[in-house]
């Protein structure tokens, strides 16, 4: 007999003992036996455990069990004995404070998935030990990944929540202030510390119904035969979507080429394509249903290398298409008679892997019926390149607007989450069905479908003078663009452009190849291109520098670009520029380490560039005493409302509290363009600049009351150049910022120090920037060593937990150098993006102190005979 304040989830079974479980002072009775990850969220809906993996692997469903802190995912109901369960919600009020306040003001927080999980793994370490080392932290939050922040600031804010609850330190009770250069606190801090804030997995809406996909046993087969009918007579089957469904197959981020479902008769070009999408009235009956669907393929021969794919008897991976899917030539000079003419040369050819950019938040959307249309809330990158992708497969291009796509908070994109995904089944469900459909991804499913980082074959060549003076380069650069197009062009092209590095010299030749494969799809990753090439062109100048006799320091610092002076594209290098700056800032770390140390430099552009169109557009209504502020730019996790908040509080002197920035919607927000090109900062930042100057105007002679529903737009365009024009100097790009890294090995070959500096112009938040900083180091350390994702005949050998992905104890001191001139560029009160050029220079700059500690000259990635390496080759003490 269970007792009176007992709650009973779902139904008695007679002859059954029941499982009692205890949760934040609440006693509940249930009969099912699951996770209790599933338990929490499904039956209880405490929605800030969050759903990552449901392996055991990322830790954002931690909490905490009697009184150590566990992954919910892999606690069975019937092993609880009895033990009490703590989730967010059911922390004590001092601890919420705590955390809240610390996390906030440390910077801990950015896209938030994993932040709940976070909180529970450090609230039960200060509930144990309440004055916790730096080391113990890290322990405490090893089984917690974070793909954002570098674990540096939620170490920061563990460690500040403790001195908090020890009462060492006190919340300061004040407001965060509003311009540009302060340390402003995240608009969404307090929503994803606690775990309030919504995920489009989190949404629950009524009559909602359950979607998943059916997808492909092999790499590349022909679909012989569906039938769907055996699961449509499901109890609990709401339908099942087929190709026949589809106004239109194919959709794609540019090229139409990726379809939603593929027919019968048709062959598929990866283990991610689906041939029909179940929705059921609950999970369970998905599942069952899912089973049912038979399904007949002819196995087929898969394209597994950019060698396979060239072969002049190659299989087409798209029938009737050239595996060439991009290809690019970038050329200025006479490199050929540059290189002749030099005195010293490199030449090498490199390999970089697949990489994938786990993100904490598996793919999930919910859409439900809309008017005449759908209404999705999707975890993606742009809702208006969501809107536009989903107008095409409904064919309403000429009526996009029956499509409203809204954001919740995204669990962090990287660039991973530009391509649809999970909406185009979902939104035609909804559509077809009139039920809201949520149909979201296992994180299998994740690592299957979403495009990573393109591997990459290349040959590189520079060449110096006597004096190491750069006078040509030039290469070819293949890559593995996998089975879908995706972004393959942009991002050849970047890695094209790029791959001339920060420099001053004119005489550049660089081809660049996307091949079509049976492979995963490769696509938009931060550093877009960039991380491959700069890889193979700093390493290529560690030996010229050696051929010459001087440092790896010293040449750079002789050939860095200076402002005035003409990048290798042609450009004119703007008053802002300090490539040199960054270099003097890490002069004498690199000298005193030059042993055991290694460097790199980049560049990165802010802004799309090359000609193609790249507006911000920005609105503000006044509503009585605040202002809302509307723009479509996704915050995936970089604190784009942020920015704009201290872009709008620095124009009108008006306090943080005053100023609301919206969340993305096609209903009420002006397209503000993509997530991707470190672009919103500078673009998104000057629109809403120059919007807020015009309220700023008003508020000269109008207080906000007076001005009670008026409304203010900005729309920002700079057009640039287009790749090959024939100007002398064209404007590729709107701006660029620069970065020096250095990493440092110990004895054992363990890196222990990344001094990164950065030329972002003005710094609008320290806080933030510190925090790109540091976490877009720790993935290209991961990049750099351990993160290995194994193809094998086109089929992905990896699991979330198999990655290599780092974890906090493993992570160094990282230590940022921000560099501001007093010359900056006009556009956005002087300031640039940061989110890409931050994962770029570690990765050469490691292999530069591997080199430097054992003249092993190491020409693949992840680096092979490293303390990190699975198997370990003794690193040479000099």
């Amino acid at each position: 007999m269970t007792n009176k304040d007992t709650i009973l989830i779902g139904k008695k079974i007679q002859g059954q003992d029941p499982f009692i479980i205890k949760v934040n002072g609440k006693t509940y009775e249930t009969y099912e036996d699951k996770s209790l990850l599933r338990f929490l969220r499904d039956d209880l809906k405490l929605f800030s455990v969050k759903d990552g993996c449901s392996q055991g692997a990322c830790g954002t469903c931690t909490v905490i069990v009697g009184d150590i802190h566990k992954k919910s995912c892999i606690v069975r109901l019937s092993k609880l004995n009895g033990e009490e369960i703590i989730t967010n919600e059911g922390l004590s009020q001092k601890e919420k404070d705590a955390f809240t306040y610390a996390f906030t003001k440390a910077g801990a927080v950015q896209c938030g998935f994993c932040i709940p999980g976070m909180v529970m793994s450090g609230a039960s370490l200060i509930r144990q030990n309440p004055n916790p080392t730096e080391k113990e932290i890290r322990e405490a939050i090893k089984g917690n990944i974070c793909r954002c922040t570098g674990y540096k600031k939620i170490v920061d804010g563990i460690t500040l929540a403790g001195k908090i609850l020890r009462g060492e330190e006190e919340i300061k009770d004040e407001e965060s202030d509003a311009f540009v250069g302060a340390r402003a606190d995240r608009i969404d801090a307090k929503e994803k510390i606690l775990g309030t804030g919504t995920y489009a997995d989190d949404i629950e809406l009524p009559n909602m119904t359950y979607g998943s996909c059916v997808r492909s046993k092999f790499p590349r087969a022909r679909l012989l035969s569906l039938d769907t009918s055996e699961a449509e007579k499901l109890d609990g089957v709401v339908g099942v979507l087929t190709a026949k469904d589809l106004p239109v197959q194919k959709v794609g981020h540019i090229q139409r080429d990726w379809p939603v479902f593929i027919d019968v008769g048709q062959t598929t070009a990866s283990l991610a394509d689906a041939f029909c999408f179940v929705v059921a009235e609950d999970e369970k009956t998905l599942e069952k249903a899912k089973k049912l669907v038979k399904v007949e393929l002819e196995e087929l021969e898969p394209v597994s290398s950019i060698k396979d794919a060239m072969a002049e008897d190659a299989p087409q991976v798209h029938e009737g298409v050239d595996n060439l899917c991009q290809q690019r030539h970038v050329s200025r000079g006479d490199a050929k008679k540059a290189l002749e003419n030099s005195k010293y040369t490199a030449t090498f050819t490199y390999k970089t892997p697949l990489g994938e950019h786990a993100f904490l938040e598996p793919e999930c959307c919910v859409a439900e019926p809309y008017k005449d249309g759908v209404r999705v809330y999707s975890s993606d990158q742009s809702v208006y390149d969501t809107r536009r992708e989903l107008s095409i497969m409904f064919d309403w291009e000429d009526t996009p607007e029956r499509i409203v796509v809204v954001n919740p908070f995204v669990g962090g994109g990287f660039g991973g989450k530009e391509d649809m995904s999970v909406q185009p089944p979902a939104a035609l469900a909804a559509y077809l069905f009139k039920r809201p459909v949520k149909h979201k991804f296992t994180r299998d499913e994740s690592l299957r479908w979403h495009p990573k980082r393109h591997p990459m074959e290349g040959t590189f060549t520079i060449g110096c003078d006597e004096n190491g003076i750069f006078q040509g380069m030039e290469c070819e650069i293949y890559f593995d663009t996998g089975a879908y197009a995706s972004l393959c062009g942009p991002v050849l092209e970047r890695a094209c452009t790029h791959s001339v590095g920060p420099y001053n010299y004119q005489n550049t030749d660089i081809k660049g190849y996307g091949y079509y494969t049976n492979n995963p799809t490769a696509g938009a990753f931060r550093g877009f291109g960039v991380c491959q090439s700069n890889f193979a062109m700093e390493s290529n100048i560690n030996i010229l520098a050696e051929k010459v006799g001087i440092s790896p320091w010293e040449i750079r610092y002789r050939n860095a670009i200076k402002p005035g002076e003409v990048l290798p594209n042609g450009q004119i290098a703007d008053r802002s520029t300090a490539m040199v700056e960054c270099l003097e800032a890490v002069k004498d770390i690199y000298e005193k380490n030059k042993d055991h140390a290694g460097i790199a430099v980049a560049m990165k552009n802010a802004g799309v560039g090359v000609g193609l169109k790249d507006i911000g557009r920005v609105k503000i209504v006044v509503e009585k005493d605040f202002v809302r502020v509307f723009s479509g730019a996704t915050c995936i996790g970089q604190g784009v409302g942020t920015i704009i908040l201290q872009m709008v509080g620095k124009a009108t002197g008006l306090p943080y509290h005053k100023i609301k920035v919206m969340p993305p919607s096609t209903l009420t927000s002006p397209d503000s363009g993509t997530t991707s090109g470190s672009r919103h900062t500078l673009i998104t930042g000057e629109a809403a600049k120059k919007c807020a100057e015009q309220l700023a105007k008003d508020l000269e002679n109008h207080s906000l009351e007076e001005l009670d529903k008026k409304e203010y737009f900005y729309e920002y365009d700079d057009p640039t150049d287009p790749l090959g024009s024939d100007k002398p100097n064209p404007k590729s790009h709107i701006a660029y910022g620069f970065a020096a890294h250095v990493a440092i090995l110990d004895d054992d070959g363990k890196v222990t120090d990344v001094y990164a500096a950065h030329d972002s112009g003005k710094v609008v938040n320290p806080t933030t920037i510190e925090g790109q900083i540091e976490g877009g180091v720790i993935m290209s350390l991961g990049y750099a060593l351990t993160e290995d994702l194994k193809v094998q005949n086109s089929v992905l050998k990896a699991k979330y937990g198999t990655m290599g992905l780092w974890k906090a104890p493993d992570a160094p001191n990282i230590h940022t150098i921000l560099i501001e001139k007093d010359e900056l560029l006009d556009l956005a009160y002087g300031a640039k993006g940061i989110g890409e050029i931050a994962t770029i220079p570690t990765a050469p700059a490691v292999q530069g102190a591997y080199y430097a500690k054992d003249h092993d000259l190491r020409l693949e990635l992840p680096l092979r005979d490293t303390a990190y390496s699975k198997n370990k080759k003794k690193i040479i003490k000099k």
